[in-house]
């Protein structure tokens, strides 16, 4: 078994393009010079679940409405 010639820091940002800047997986996969089965691997590897999303959303508006609380 090989060694991954690809970091971790490499994949978070390959599906970070798809996930939250909304480029399609093929588009991605040329551009990075990888596979779209990698993409779709490192996906399941990285993603967050939708519970930890919608957690980390709503703890972020609460901290966004506790600030302007504070500033007035």
């Amino acid at each position: 078994m090989s060694a991954s010639k690809f970091t971790d820091e490499f994949k978070r940002d390959a599906v970070a393009q798809v996930e939250d800047r909304g480029y399609p997986v093929c588009e991605v996969a040329a551009r990075l010079g990888v596979s779209t089965k990698s993409i779709y691997t490192w996906q399941k590897q990285f993603s967050r679940p939708a519970k930890v999303i919608k957690e980390v959303d709503a703890k972020d508006c609460d901290i966004r409405r506790l600030r302007r609380d504070l500033r007035g």
